[in-house]
């Protein structure tokens, strides 16, 4: 976790100041309660808007509500934020198909913008952590990967050559504008994998998907299937990146890049648990957990027809009646649940494997095994009141 050795990186004031832009969505709300629990920070929270399920309320936090795709609401809002010491891009625009020009330039647009406002008045400036994924290394128009025959992608495998991906838009801007700035500050890219976490604020919403279908199968006494090819059910296919892991490697990164030696400085890093799994030897568990059913047998589970856009599709009313009935907070299922991810997170054409060992060899040895991060963040929807309680 993150503990006082931060400090050494305390600013004239005695104070480190954080910027985290997403800050309501599943890494950034980790990020900032880590960052708050440690003396020392002061934390600026920015997204267009505040959380409404478990905002945090700490005297050293304060929160923007911004546009960041609307220049003047970026300058407006943003330009009073002084002292910076370490900035954290968590965030992206969604609204677009992800592969097209459009959505590259519509997020080129928000980083710049930030950029804008922020550096003029940062001349304390430390660090800057851009936190992209493992579709880095993947073609987000055909399922061409980077690396030919790769298994595991390492952080130096090549840019696929095929398509837009605004992870490189990104990267390139960051690194052109540090680069001309008028004083040398370091930055690390983070590249998770699956994210597990807790909000209703984020667009690929893992653990919110999982636990809207439970809910609802329980409802309905609908039996608990994972819905995609026999590939991905039995053999690993892609890592899971717990919000408090990524969290904490974003600290590490930023704090580490300042001190001897840089050994982060201007480096990317892959953002994974650290377990292998596959979803065959865990699904049986995490139907426990949500008190619903599966068949013994394997093909109970398992089924490479259904999908759960058509299943989902018309139970927006069902999930209705469950908020009512069990006092949820509320919410539309489509707050929580996105079953076009989870069709196509279970349909991988590609194996999405990153490996961590950078991260290990440079000192990060933070683990989590995958089952237990579904359990924990469970746990915390429960708490939230997002998910029925057992």
């Amino acid at each position: 976790m993150a503990d006082e050795s931060m400090n050494t990186n305390l600013d004239a004031n005695g104070e480190l100041v954080a910027v985290i832009f997403g800050v309501t969505g599943l890494v950034g709300k980790e990020l900032a309660k880590m960052l708050l629990s440690t003396a020392g920070w002061k934390v600026y929270g920015v997204a267009r808007r505040p959380d409404n399920i478990s905002p945090i309320s700490d005297p050293n936090f304060h929160f923007i509500s911004c546009d960041l795709l609307d220049r003047r609401s970026a300058h407006l809002n943003l330009s009073p934020v002084r002292h910076v010491t370490h900035m954290f891009w968590i965030t992206w625009a969604a609204q677009l198909r992800f592969d097209s020009q459009d959505c590259s330039d519509q997020n080129k647009a928000m980083l710049a913008n930030a950029l804008d406002a922020i550096l003029p008045s940062a001349s304390a400036l430390r660090h800057v952590s851009l936190q992209t994924g493992v579709k880095h290394y993947a073609s987000l128009t055909s399922s061409t990967s980077s690396g030919g025959g790769e298994v595991v992608y390492s952080e130096d495998s090549p840019r696929a050559e095929s398509g837009n991906n605004f992870y490189y838009v990104l990267e390139d801007l960051l690194r052109e504008r540090l680069s001309g700035y008028r004083r040398v500050v370091a930055w690390s890219i983070l590249r998770p994998g699956l994210i597990l976490g807790c909000s209703n604020r984020t667009f690929f919403n893992f653990m919110g998907s999982l636990c809207v279908y439970g809910a609802i199968c329980k409802k309905l006494k609908m039996p608990f299937v994972f819905g995609g090819t026999a590939a991905c059910w039995e053999e690993v296919y892609i890592d899971g990146s717990d919000a408090r892991l990524t969290a904490e490697q974003h600290v590490w990164a930023a704090t580490q890049a300042v001190e001897i030696n840089a050994i982060t400085d201007r480096e990317a890093f892959n953002v994974c648990n650290g377990w292998s799994f596959t979803w065959k030897e865990i699904w049986g568990a995490v139907a426990e957990k949500l008190g619903v059913t599966v068949g013994a047998e394997d093909e109970r589970m398992f089924s490479p027809e259904f999908h759960y856009t058509e299943a989902m599709a018309e139970k927006g009313m069902v999930w209705a009646e469950i908020v009512e009935e069990e006092g949820l907070v509320a919410t539309e299922m489509g707050e929580l649940a996105n079953w076009g991810f989870l069709d196509s997170l279970f349909r991988l054409p590609e194996k999405m494997v990153a490996s961590r060992a950078k991260s290990d060899r440079l000192g990060f040895t933070v683990k989590y095994k995958m089952l237990d991060s579904i359990l924990y963040w469970i746990d915390v929807m429960r708490h939230d009141k997002l998910i029925p309680s057992p």
